[in-house]
């Protein structure tokens, strides 16, 4: 199915811009909810029906961060940082598609994709005047919600908050939060896809991404927006790496991520400033390419991943399922998420596993044996 861009008075995109916020002068930007760019940020909605009609699924959409000035002024220009360019119409796929034979727990829900233009996985609230950047992710994800109640999820009998990569952050970040709108009579729990971004050493002996993770905080400001449970013993910039969060999230909470990350593979453990000579190029391409030194090094991740789960994973109310693929966000990918061949740990796909862990049909805490050995895998192989 497709599911078009919906206009609100909170949440217009082009046109119908409604009176809820005056956001037509400059000087109201620093009151709105608003994009990179002062955009008003939107949604796409499918109505639940039948007896998923009183549940909702809050899918956050995920796209990297911007870590400087000069990124943040790149990104007002694509849909990660200006609603004049998001898709009007988007494909539910997935955990978001509404036939139960692609999607058996939750294809009859409220399901929403909240889009994501501000560059720092919803939260943020500052602005750059000079550079005209509007940081306004932690308003766009408070207003989004308390329009979302306004929809009937306030009455909700259960909701879910997912979403993937740089929107899988998101979740963990605002679980609790999420958890706190609602009265205990409500299930409520989360999902994170693929968002289990580690605080890893590169190829080169570095830390690409605790640096650029430190530009999105210090750029962005959050220090007064991250959790304080990890601000008050951490740097803000820990406090963006979900190993140093999720321990203390009370929501019940599922992981989902590939032990071989595609995007941290790229990005992350061998990108371009950590290898100028390419050495690693034709392997984070493709796995198959990859020596024994290599393989080696993405065991020594994969070991890491198991160990930032540790604790989270003994706790009888989250879930886990880690499998060992060079994947990224496998809960929108219908071939990922739920078909003839998708990935299996314990003889359960993703959607198979995320459902019984929601509806408490039985623990789950599915850790996949190392890379070789998964032939389900749907590989990521970059030309």
């Amino acid at each position: 199915m497709t599911c078009n861009l919906t206009y609100s008075q909170t949440f217009p995109i082009v046109g119908e811009i409604n009176s809820l916020f005056n956001c037509e002068c400059l000087l109201c930007l620093f009151f709105c909810t608003v994009c990179l760019d002062g955009t008003l940020p939107g949604y796409h909605l499918h109505r639940g029906y039948g007896f998923g009609a009183n549940s909702w699924l809050i899918q956050l959409e995920g796209g990297g961060w911007c870590n400087s000035v000069r990124s943040c002024i790149y990104r007002k220009t694509t849909r990660r940082g200006s609603s004049k360019y998001m898709e009007k119409v988007i494909p539910f796929t997935g955990i978001l598609s509404n036939k139960a034979e692609e999607n058996p727990d939750f294809f009859n829900w409220n399901r929403i994709k909240l889009r994501y233009c501000d560059g720092a996985s919803f939260t943020g609230d500052s602005q750059d005047e000079a550079s005209k950047l509007y940081y306004r992710g932690q308003r766009i994800w408070s207003a989004a919600m308390e329009h979302f109640m306004s929809l009937g999820m306030k009455s909700a009998n259960q909701v879910l908050l997912s979403g993937c990569s740089a929107g899988g952050l998101a979740s963990i970040l605002h679980c609790d939060e999420f958890g706190a709108l609602f009265p205990r009579s409500t299930k409520v729990k989360c999902l994170s896809d693929a968002g289990l971004f580690l605080d890893a050493v590169d190829v080169s002996g570095g830390r690409t991404l605790r640096s650029l993770y430190g530009g999105v905080v210090s750029t962005q400001q959050l220090q007064k927006d991250l959790p304080s449970s990890c601000t008050n013993h951490l740097d803000p910039t820990s406090c963006f790496f979900p190993q140093n969060l999720i321990a203390n999230i009370q929501t019940p909470m599922f992981l989902l991520n590939a032990a071989y990350d595609a995007w941290q593979v790229q990005a992350s453990l061998a990108p371009p400033t950590a290898d100028p000579h390419g050495d690693w190029d034709d392997c984070k391409k493709n796995h198959a390419e990859c020596n024994a030194t290599q393989i080696n090094f993405f065991q020594d991740f994969r070991n890491q991943m198991l160990n930032a789960v540790k604790g989270f994973s003994t706790s009888k109310r989250n879930g886990l399922f880690l499998n060992s693929c060079f994947a990224h966000c496998q809960t929108e990918r219908q071939d990922t998420w739920f078909a003839d061949d998708s990935p299996v740990v314990d003889q359960k796909t993703i959607a198979q596993s995320v459902g019984d862990w929601y509806f408490d049909r039985m623990s789950v805490k599915a850790i996949d044996c190392p890379y070789p050995c998964d032939s389900s895998c749907h590989n990521l192989v970059f030309k």
